[in-house]
Protein backbone atom coordinates (compact mmCIF):
# COMPACT_ATOMS: atom_id res chain seq x y z
CA UNK A 1 0.00 0.00 0.00
CA UNK A 2 2.82 2.38 0.89
CA UNK A 3 4.58 1.64 -2.41
CA UNK A 4 1.40 2.47 -4.35
CA UNK A 5 0.99 5.82 -2.58
CA UNK A 6 4.67 6.62 -3.16
CA UNK A 7 4.37 5.92 -6.89
CA UNK A 8 1.26 8.10 -7.13
CA UNK A 9 3.06 10.97 -5.35
CA UNK A 10 6.09 10.73 -7.63
CA UNK A 11 3.83 10.69 -10.71
CA UNK A 12 1.99 13.83 -9.56
CA UNK A 13 5.26 15.61 -8.76
CA UNK A 14 6.77 14.81 -12.15
CA UNK A 15 3.61 15.93 -13.90
CA UNK A 16 3.67 19.30 -12.08
CA UNK A 17 7.38 19.89 -12.68
CA UNK A 18 7.07 19.14 -16.38
CA UNK A 19 4.07 21.48 -16.84
CA UNK A 20 5.06 23.91 -19.63
CA UNK A 21 3.04 26.69 -18.07
CA UNK A 22 4.94 26.45 -14.79
CA UNK A 23 8.46 25.70 -15.95
CA UNK A 24 11.07 28.49 -15.95
CA UNK A 25 14.25 27.62 -17.79
CA UNK A 26 17.55 29.32 -16.90
CA UNK A 27 19.22 30.75 -20.02
CA UNK A 28 22.64 32.41 -19.90
CA UNK A 29 23.16 35.96 -21.13
CA UNK A 30 25.61 34.65 -23.71
CA UNK A 31 23.00 32.31 -25.17
CA UNK A 32 20.38 35.05 -25.17
CA UNK A 33 22.78 37.24 -27.10
CA UNK A 34 23.36 34.47 -29.61
CA UNK A 35 19.63 33.96 -30.09
CA UNK A 36 18.95 37.68 -30.52
CA UNK A 37 17.12 38.07 -27.20
CA UNK A 38 19.51 40.55 -25.59
CA UNK A 39 18.01 43.63 -27.32
CA UNK A 40 14.64 42.70 -25.85
CA UNK A 41 16.11 42.62 -22.35
CA UNK A 42 17.71 46.04 -22.85
CA UNK A 43 14.39 47.36 -24.10
CA UNK A 44 12.64 46.12 -20.95
CA UNK A 45 15.30 47.74 -18.74
CA UNK A 46 14.93 51.03 -20.60
CA UNK A 47 11.17 50.91 -20.14
CA UNK A 48 11.60 50.34 -16.40
CA UNK A 49 14.10 53.19 -16.20
CA UNK A 50 11.66 55.49 -17.98
CA UNK A 51 8.90 54.61 -15.53
CA UNK A 52 11.19 55.29 -12.57
CA UNK A 53 12.21 58.70 -13.88
CA UNK A 54 8.67 60.04 -13.44
CA UNK A 55 8.55 59.41 -9.70
CA UNK A 56 10.81 59.63 -6.68
CA UNK A 57 13.42 56.87 -6.55
CA UNK A 58 15.80 55.58 -3.90
CA UNK A 59 19.58 55.63 -4.18
CA UNK A 60 21.70 53.94 -1.51
CA UNK A 61 18.68 53.92 0.78
CA UNK A 62 18.05 57.67 0.35
CA UNK A 63 15.16 59.27 -1.46
CA UNK A 64 16.05 61.48 -4.40
CA UNK A 65 14.03 63.29 -7.04
CA UNK A 66 15.30 62.12 -10.44
CA UNK A 67 16.83 64.53 -12.94
CA UNK A 68 18.14 64.24 -16.48
CA UNK A 69 21.89 64.94 -16.85
CA UNK A 70 22.82 67.14 -19.81
CA UNK A 71 26.00 68.12 -21.62
CA UNK A 72 26.24 71.79 -22.61
CA UNK A 73 28.41 72.72 -25.58
CA UNK A 74 29.17 76.17 -26.95
CA UNK A 75 31.06 77.16 -30.08
CA UNK A 76 32.46 80.49 -31.32
CA UNK A 77 30.56 82.54 -28.73
CA UNK A 78 30.75 86.29 -29.33
CA UNK A 79 29.02 89.03 -27.37
CA UNK A 80 28.64 92.67 -28.38
CA UNK A 81 27.15 95.64 -26.55
CA UNK A 82 26.41 99.18 -27.64
CA UNK A 83 29.17 101.69 -26.94
CA UNK A 84 28.19 104.15 -24.18
CA UNK A 85 26.96 107.49 -25.51
CA UNK A 86 29.80 109.45 -23.88
CA UNK A 87 32.39 107.34 -25.70
CA UNK A 88 30.54 107.69 -29.00
CA UNK A 89 30.61 111.47 -28.72
CA UNK A 90 34.37 111.43 -28.22
CA UNK A 91 34.85 109.08 -31.21
CA UNK A 92 37.34 107.02 -29.25
CA UNK A 93 35.52 103.68 -29.47
CA UNK A 94 33.71 101.73 -32.21
CA UNK A 95 29.91 101.65 -32.34
CA UNK A 96 29.90 98.23 -30.69
CA UNK A 97 32.12 96.80 -27.97
CA UNK A 98 33.01 93.12 -28.22
CA UNK A 99 33.19 91.56 -24.76
CA UNK A 100 33.52 87.90 -25.78
CA UNK A 101 35.41 86.65 -28.80
CA UNK A 102 35.25 83.14 -30.33
CA UNK A 103 34.93 81.10 -27.12
CA UNK A 104 34.39 77.35 -27.51
CA UNK A 105 34.00 74.66 -24.86
CA UNK A 106 31.87 71.97 -23.25
CA UNK A 107 30.37 71.38 -19.80
CA UNK A 108 29.74 67.72 -18.95
CA UNK A 109 27.73 65.89 -16.26
CA UNK A 110 29.71 64.79 -13.24
CA UNK A 111 32.57 67.15 -14.15
CA UNK A 112 33.43 70.27 -12.15
CA UNK A 113 34.53 72.93 -14.63
CA UNK A 114 36.24 76.21 -13.75
CA UNK A 115 36.11 79.38 -15.84
CA UNK A 116 39.37 81.14 -15.00
CA UNK A 117 40.86 84.44 -16.03
CA UNK A 118 42.13 87.77 -14.79
CA UNK A 119 39.78 90.55 -13.74
CA UNK A 120 37.88 91.79 -16.78
CA UNK A 121 38.51 88.63 -18.80
CA UNK A 122 34.77 88.06 -19.16
CA UNK A 123 34.27 85.05 -16.88
CA UNK A 124 30.94 86.18 -15.45
CA UNK A 125 29.90 87.62 -18.81
CA UNK A 126 30.45 84.25 -20.49
CA UNK A 127 28.51 82.43 -17.80
CA UNK A 128 25.66 84.94 -18.04
CA UNK A 129 25.54 84.46 -21.81
CA UNK A 130 25.49 80.67 -21.50
CA UNK A 131 22.65 80.61 -18.98
CA UNK A 132 20.61 83.32 -20.72
CA UNK A 133 20.89 86.11 -18.17
CA UNK A 134 22.05 88.63 -20.78
CA UNK A 135 18.93 90.26 -22.22
CA UNK A 136 20.65 93.11 -24.06
CA UNK A 137 23.40 93.23 -26.63
CA UNK A 138 24.08 90.85 -29.50
CA UNK A 139 25.04 87.21 -28.94
CA UNK A 140 26.54 85.15 -31.75
CA UNK A 141 27.63 81.54 -31.81
CA UNK A 142 26.12 78.15 -31.07
CA UNK A 143 24.89 76.82 -27.72
CA UNK A 144 23.53 73.28 -27.47
CA UNK A 145 22.02 71.28 -24.61
CA UNK A 146 22.22 67.53 -25.02
CA UNK A 147 23.05 68.01 -28.69
CA UNK A 148 20.05 70.24 -29.43
CA UNK A 149 19.94 74.05 -29.79
CA UNK A 150 19.25 75.74 -26.46
CA UNK A 151 15.69 76.95 -25.89
CA UNK A 152 15.77 79.47 -23.05
CA UNK A 153 12.24 78.74 -21.75
CA UNK A 154 13.12 75.07 -21.32
CA UNK A 155 16.68 75.69 -20.16
CA UNK A 156 15.51 77.93 -17.32
CA UNK A 157 13.67 74.96 -15.80
CA UNK A 158 16.72 72.67 -15.75
CA UNK A 159 19.37 75.15 -14.62
CA UNK A 160 20.31 77.01 -11.45
CA UNK A 161 22.44 80.12 -10.91
CA UNK A 162 24.23 81.09 -7.69
CA UNK A 163 25.15 84.76 -7.66
CA UNK A 164 28.25 86.12 -5.99
CA UNK A 165 26.17 88.20 -3.59
CA UNK A 166 24.20 86.10 -1.09
CA UNK A 167 20.70 87.53 -0.69
CA UNK A 168 18.47 85.83 1.89
CA UNK A 169 15.67 86.80 4.24
CA UNK A 170 17.27 87.37 7.68
CA UNK A 171 14.14 86.51 9.69
CA UNK A 172 13.73 82.85 8.68
CA UNK A 173 15.79 79.76 9.40
CA UNK A 174 18.09 77.88 7.06
CA UNK A 175 15.59 75.05 6.66
CA UNK A 176 12.74 77.47 5.98
CA UNK A 177 14.78 79.21 3.28
CA UNK A 178 15.38 75.94 1.45
CA UNK A 179 11.81 74.77 2.04
CA UNK A 180 10.44 77.97 0.52
CA UNK A 181 12.56 77.46 -2.60
CA UNK A 182 11.42 73.83 -2.88
CA UNK A 183 7.71 74.68 -2.66
CA UNK A 184 8.12 77.55 -5.10
CA UNK A 185 10.19 75.81 -7.77
CA UNK A 186 9.60 72.06 -7.68
CA UNK A 187 6.80 70.70 -9.91
CA UNK A 188 3.32 70.46 -8.42
CA UNK A 189 3.24 66.74 -9.30
CA UNK A 190 5.71 66.04 -6.49
CA UNK A 191 3.85 65.37 -3.25
CA UNK A 192 4.61 67.44 -0.10
CA UNK A 193 6.20 64.54 1.79
CA UNK A 194 8.67 63.94 -1.04
CA UNK A 195 9.56 67.63 -1.06
CA UNK A 196 10.20 67.58 2.70
CA UNK A 197 12.46 64.54 2.39
CA UNK A 198 14.32 66.10 -0.53
CA UNK A 199 14.92 69.26 1.51
CA UNK A 200 16.47 67.14 4.26
CA UNK A 201 18.69 65.41 1.71
CA UNK A 202 19.87 68.77 0.36
CA UNK A 203 20.62 69.97 3.90
CA UNK A 204 22.83 66.94 4.46
CA UNK A 205 24.51 67.17 1.05
CA UNK A 206 25.52 70.81 1.62
CA UNK A 207 26.31 70.06 5.30
CA UNK A 208 23.78 72.56 6.65
CA UNK A 209 21.73 70.06 8.65
CA UNK A 210 23.51 71.03 11.89
CA UNK A 211 22.43 74.68 11.52
CA UNK A 212 19.04 74.14 9.89
CA UNK A 213 17.18 75.78 12.81
CA UNK A 214 19.46 78.84 12.95
CA UNK A 215 18.12 82.19 11.72
CA UNK A 216 19.89 83.40 8.58
CA UNK A 217 20.44 86.80 10.18
CA UNK A 218 22.31 89.85 8.89
CA UNK A 219 25.85 89.44 7.49
CA UNK A 220 28.52 90.51 9.96
CA UNK A 221 26.01 91.06 12.78
CA UNK A 222 24.25 87.80 13.67
CA UNK A 223 23.13 84.52 12.21
CA UNK A 224 25.14 82.58 9.66
CA UNK A 225 28.79 83.12 8.82
CA UNK A 226 29.81 84.21 5.31
CA UNK A 227 30.78 80.65 4.41
CA UNK A 228 27.46 79.25 5.67
CA UNK A 229 25.57 81.88 3.67
CA UNK A 230 27.47 80.79 0.56
CA UNK A 231 26.41 77.20 1.13
CA UNK A 232 22.82 78.30 1.76
CA UNK A 233 22.82 80.06 -1.61
CA UNK A 234 23.95 76.81 -3.23
CA UNK A 235 21.34 74.78 -1.32
CA UNK A 236 18.51 77.11 -2.38
CA UNK A 237 19.41 76.42 -6.02
CA UNK A 238 20.09 72.70 -5.55
CA UNK A 239 16.66 72.06 -4.02
CA UNK A 240 15.12 73.12 -7.35
CA UNK A 241 16.70 69.92 -8.71
CA UNK A 242 18.57 71.47 -11.67
CA UNK A 243 20.62 69.47 -14.15
CA UNK A 244 23.12 72.30 -14.68
CA UNK A 245 24.34 74.68 -11.96
CA UNK A 246 26.31 77.90 -12.50
CA UNK A 247 28.23 79.45 -9.60
CA UNK A 248 29.73 82.93 -9.80
CA UNK A 249 32.94 82.98 -7.71
CA UNK A 250 31.63 80.83 -4.83
CA UNK A 251 34.87 81.18 -2.85
CA UNK A 252 35.24 84.96 -3.04
CA UNK A 253 35.75 86.77 0.31
CA UNK A 254 36.47 83.45 2.07
CA UNK A 255 39.58 82.33 3.91
CA UNK A 256 41.30 79.05 3.01
CA UNK A 257 39.33 76.92 5.48
CA UNK A 258 35.94 78.38 4.54
CA UNK A 259 36.71 78.07 0.83
CA UNK A 260 37.61 74.41 1.30
CA UNK A 261 34.27 73.74 3.03
CA UNK A 262 32.34 75.42 0.21
CA UNK A 263 34.28 73.46 -2.43
CA UNK A 264 33.58 70.23 -0.56
CA UNK A 265 29.86 70.99 -0.79
CA UNK A 266 30.19 71.74 -4.50
CA UNK A 267 32.04 68.47 -5.09
CA UNK A 268 29.18 66.65 -3.36
CA UNK A 269 26.82 68.13 -5.94
CA UNK A 270 29.10 67.05 -8.79
CA UNK A 271 29.07 63.50 -7.44
CA UNK A 272 25.30 63.36 -8.00
CA UNK A 273 25.97 63.56 -11.75
CA UNK A 274 25.00 67.17 -12.32
CA UNK A 275 26.83 69.58 -14.61
CA UNK A 276 28.55 72.23 -12.47
CA UNK A 277 30.58 75.24 -13.64
CA UNK A 278 32.21 77.95 -11.49
CA UNK A 279 33.98 81.19 -12.21
CA UNK A 280 37.11 81.45 -10.10
CA UNK A 281 39.73 84.15 -9.48
CA UNK A 282 43.14 83.47 -7.95
CA UNK A 283 42.40 80.05 -6.42
CA UNK A 284 44.75 78.41 -3.96
CA UNK A 285 46.50 75.21 -5.05
CA UNK A 286 44.04 73.10 -3.04
CA UNK A 287 41.03 74.82 -4.60
CA UNK A 288 42.55 74.56 -8.07
CA UNK A 289 43.05 70.81 -7.66
CA UNK A 290 39.35 70.41 -6.84
CA UNK A 291 38.39 71.15 -10.45
CA UNK A 292 38.25 68.45 -13.09
CA UNK A 293 38.51 70.79 -16.08
CA UNK A 294 39.61 74.41 -16.49
CA UNK A 295 38.66 76.87 -19.24
CA UNK A 296 40.81 80.00 -19.37
CA UNK A 297 39.38 83.21 -20.81
CA UNK A 298 42.56 85.27 -20.61
CA UNK A 299 43.72 84.56 -24.14
CA UNK A 300 40.21 85.02 -25.57
CA UNK A 301 39.56 88.54 -24.31
CA UNK A 302 38.57 91.11 -26.87
CA UNK A 303 41.00 93.94 -27.47
CA UNK A 304 38.18 96.33 -26.54
CA UNK A 305 38.35 95.30 -22.88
Amino acid sequence: MFAILLNIGITIALTYLNNPGSSKASISTQKLSQEGEKPKINEQLENKSTRRSTTAVFSEGRMVIPFQPFTMTFKDIQYFIETPKAMKEQNIMPKKLQLLQNITGALRPGILTALMGVSGAGKTTLMDVLCGRKTSGIIEGEIKIGGYPKVQETFARISGYCEQNDIHSPQITVEESIMYSAWLRLPNEIDPQTKVEFVQLVLETIELDVVKDVLVGVPGINGLSIEQRKRLTIAVELVANPSIIFLDEPTSSLDARAAAIVMRAIKSIVETGRTVVCTIHQPSINIFESFDEVTSNEERRSDNL
